[in-house]
């Protein structure tokens, strides 16, 4: 029986994953230091204290470091927010599973800020039952930290718990916390790099089609 379904919100809810990497390379830039796109796209999914020494020599937590992370967040609000769209059946997906009484709360490696801004793109502010971001955890994705997070806000267990992601971050800080993963690959990531989800599925409208043979189908539901 699963009684919690934690979200990712970036690459999940939000077709946002391309508009983090081009915020990420502005604001190295704008530093003075070149980061290649394709690296930074790669290590989206990731919180920033994990992506930046991933694309870069920068030590996230030196003054050159922490000033990257503030530019990139200016640049994401300014530049590409106000571009962003939901994927196709984002809100139906998340109002369906909290109506099949699952508690239904995030887990992301966004900023608590840029969260309520995303949940307002996705058109689900106000349906989680509790919010969890990369402020709540030490270390972020594909650290378990914020998944461990997530499941004390919901007073779930592990084994009772899946994870809706779109990055094989996602997967393995689920798995490191025990919990199964749902994939979806409008993230932008090849079903091979999604080894270890119990299902992949191309988004929020595919995962919404196939409800009734998904993993979070219950029998019964519905009559």
């Amino acid at each position: 029986m699963i009684t919690t379904v934690l979200f990712d919100v970036d690459g999940t809810l939000v077709d946002s994953n391309d508009a983090h990497a081009r915020a990420w390379v502005d604001a190295f830039a704008a530093a003075g230091v070149h980061v290649e796109y394709d690296a930074v796209r790669r290590a989206i999914g990731m919180g920033g204290d994990q992506l930046m020494p991933v694309v870069s020599d920068v030590d996230p937590e030196s003054p050159l470091g922490q000033q990257i992370a503030n530019t990139r967040g200016d640049v994401f609000k300014a530049k590409y927010l106000p571009m962003l769209r939901p994927f196709a059946d984002a809100d139906r997906l998340v109002q369906t599973v909290k109506s099949s009484g699952r508690t239904v709360v995030t887990a992301s490696s966004a900023k608590s800020h840029e969260l309520q801004s995303l949940l307002k793109v996705a058109r689900v502010d106000g349906l989680f039952d509790a919010a969890t971001t990369s402020d709540d955890a030490e270390a972020s994705k594909p650290e378990p930290d914020i998944v461990h997070v997530a499941l004390g806000k919901a007073g779930a267990r592990a084994e009772e718990t899946i994870l809706i992601g779109d990055t094989p971050y996602d997967i393995a800080a689920a798995s490191r916390a025990g919990v199964r993963t749902i994939a979806f690959r409008c993230g932008g990531w090849r079903d091979e790099d999604l080894g270890g989800a119990i299902a992949i599925y191309d988004g929020p409208a595919d995962l919404l089609a196939r409800f009734a043979s998904s993993p979070l189908y219950v029998a019964g539901e519905g009559s």
